[in-house]
């Protein structure tokens, strides 16, 4: 399991950007890099700086999956037949832990894959605790009986910016169905995403 090695809005600092969309996140008061340097002129940046950044962005968003996970996704995604940045999209939209997310079971990415590592997931029917699971297609996924009255399940919902995709399809407050595997622009990403730079930076 990946674990959060770094502080919750780091990323946010480091990208000058709201990646996950929450109220308080401090780049909606200043916008500048962390550090006594964060407010200095920026220079050029390069085509591959661009690129790292791009691929940082995406990456530190589906919970900073480790390297080697992330490299692989992508040349799964260049296997596949068609475009390779709507291909890495819909195959980072397919993890188990990221649908716990949409389906707004949990507030945040790293508690989505907390509660799947915790068995509190069912798939089909069957607990399932491997975060990185690709789910198929009309794939049932609910909560299990003792996260059905987890506080954090409850504070998840009452959540006010985010909706749930309308490819993750609620039955009650427990349970959603997967129902097609979504296009870049489907996915409600709270700051723009450039996965055509991550297949770019990985085909250098």
């Amino acid at each position: 399991m990946s674990k959060r090695s770094s502080a919750k809005y780091k990323l946010d600092r480091r990208m000058g950007e709201n990646v996950f969309g929450r109220p308080k996140s401090p780049v909606n008061k200043r916008e500048y890099g962390p550090g006594q340097h964060g407010q200095r002129r920026k220079s050029k940046v390069s085509d591959f700086g661009i690129q790292l950044r791009a691929k940082q962005k995406l990456k530190g968003y589906y919970g900073d999956v480790t390297e080697k996970q992330f490299r692989q996704t992508f040349q799964q995604a260049e296997r596949m037949k068609g475009d390779a940045s709507q291909n890495l999209i819909g195959l980072l939209e397919r993890r188990l832990d990221m649908i716990v997310y949409r389906a707004k079971f949990a507030p945040t990415i790293w508690s989505a894959r907390q509660m799947v590592s915790h068995g509190h997931i069912r798939v089909n029917g069957i607990k399932c605790n491997i975060a990185s699971r690709r789910c198929d297609v009309n794939d049932i996924i609910e909560l299990g009986n003792k996260a059905k009255e987890m506080t954090l399940v409850m504070e998840a919902q009452s959540l006010a910016e985010r909706d749930i995709p309308d490819y993750v399809v609620p039955d009650g407050t427990s349970k959603i169905t997967f129902t097609r595997v979504p296009k870049l622009d489907e996915v409600p990403y709270p700051v723009k995403m450039e996965p055509n730079l991550v297949v770019e930076f990985y085909s250098r």
